[in-house]
């Protein structure tokens, strides 16, 4: 990233992040006012280089650790009221609970980023061709990414922001519906206009490649959806040696270093959070994701482990997505459409069998599957992987849910809750907000 571009973008985040706060008193003579933002090529290009880095260090942090606690993935380590709600789950996870609110506001906030972006950019006479579809197509990502975000997580949200207080709720499907619609006009709009090195250059930059990730979250958001054809083919069209990640300074760190290694608010769970009927000894990938030290003193045993593989150090990159994820999706769409069982298993194999290839190094290094060859057996060993190759990515509660896994209330041993309650601040402030779930 250019210098000149974090330079403006503390400024510019400064605006993003307290734009729809309330008012205050104080005001900042230095601060860029909503019109240089929003209708100036270094505001789009700024603001659209924030929405990447809001999404990257805040929304990570609320999107893929707290999901993770209420699925198993991880314990919740701090002795904080929030994160022992969390770890409860049930009944005893309140609405006030602050970690609802930091999740939910964080992604109403990444939408409102996006769709800043969205509704101005075509406005900038100094914006266009292939800079323009890229921005679109760029912003149109991220509004994607924080509604299939809310659809994991609850079972109704909102598909646009409103800044009176007052946006309408829809059923997931309905929210998973929108966010497949962005990224279907997004990948329609670079095919049509190919982003340019201007793009590249002043928004993406040279870790990010657009069109792959934007074939990705839209394999993941239909096959979530149930569009299993449109899934497979979206996943087919990624490149899989393409090595897309997010980067990270010593002043913007590294959300899973920071939360988990640093701040040390919660640890791995044994077996990659798996039942031990899951989990299968030799899989490589639970030392590439956990490093585990075992102590002896005396009689008493204890077992520390802590995040590794992206979570090494304050800078440590991590990937937008694990590329094997694609080959899953490809593998449960055709078992769930009733395809052929040999090419789920030979997708499935790639994954359990990998030792080498892979761009972020993340092997099972296991034997070919030697189990039944039904259906249902194969849906449960991509569940397996899925769990094992997507550790800590934000899905394993969606995936939970998708594949029938024990479930509260007469069963809390793989997640402790279905979908969570609606912050109390959503309430007391939209009278829209829909009932709570019971679990």
């Amino acid at each position: 990233m250019k210098k000149i571009f974090k330079i403006k973008l503390g400024l510019l985040l400064v605006f993003a992040l307290f734009a729809n706060s309330c008012k205050t008193d104080i005001s900042n003579p230095n601060a860029p006012t909503e019109t240089d933002v929003l209708t100036t090529r270094a505001g789009i290009f700024g603001l659209s280089v924030g929405l990447r880095q809001y999404y990257s260090t805040n929304v990570i942090a609320a999107s893929y650790f707290y999901p993770a606690v209420t699925a198993r993935e991880l314990k919740g380590t701090a002795t904080f009221t929030n994160t022992l709600e969390l770890e409860a789950g049930g009944v005893a996870l309140p609405t006030a609970n602050g970690n609802l609110l930091t999740l939910w506001s964080s992604l109403q906030k990444l939408m409102s980023m996006s769709e800043d972006v969205i509704n101005n950019a075509s406005n900038i006479s100094t914006i266009s061709g292939g800079t323009l579809s890229g921005v679109l197509a760029h912003a149109k990502l991220y509004k994607a990414i924080a509604l299939g975000s809310l659809a994991t997580s609850f079972e109704q949200s909102n598909i646009n922001t409103d800044k009176t207080g007052k946006a309408v709720f829809y059923p997931r499907q309905a929210v998973l519906t929108e966010a497949i619609r962005l990224l279907n006009d997004a990948i329609s709009q670079i095919n049509a206009n190919p982003v340019t090195t201007d793009f590249t250059a002043n928004v993406a930059g040279t870790n990010f490649n657009l069109k792959n990730a934007l074939y990705v979250f839209n394999a993941r958001y239909n096959l979530m959806a149930g569009n299993y054809a449109a899934a497979a083919t979206n996943a087919s069209a990624v490149d899989l040696t393409s090595k897309n990640v997010f980067t990270y300074s010593t002043a913007s760190v590294n959300p899973l270093w920071n939360t988990a290694v640093n701040l040390q608010y919660y640890t791995p769970q044994a077996n990659l959070g798996l039942p031990t009927t899951l989990f299968e000894a030799g899989d490589r990938r639970e030392a590439f994701y956990i490093s585990t030290t075992t102590t002896t003193t005396g009689t008493v045993t204890t077992t520390v482990r802590k995040l590794n593989a992206f979570a090494t150090n304050q800078t440590a990159e991590i990937p937008v997505y694990i590329p094997d994820e694609m080959k899953l999706i490809r593998a449960e769409s055709i078992l769930r459409s009733n395809g052929m069982i040999n090419d789920a298993l030979s997708l499935i194999n790639e994954v359990r069998t990998q030792t080498t290839g892979d761009v972020f190094g993340v092997y099972g290094g296991l034997p070919a599957y030697a189990g039944t060859l039904s259906k249902d057996a194969l849906l449960l060993e991509v569940y397996k992987q899925r769990c094992a190759e997507l550790f800590l990515t934000g899905q394993r509660l969606e995936d939970s849910r998708r594949f029938g896994r024990p479930a509260p209330p007469t069963d809390t041993s793989e997640r402790n809750r279905n979908f969570y309650p609606y912050p109390d601040q959503e309430r007391i402030t939209n009278p829209n907000t829909p009932a709570d779930p019971a679990i």
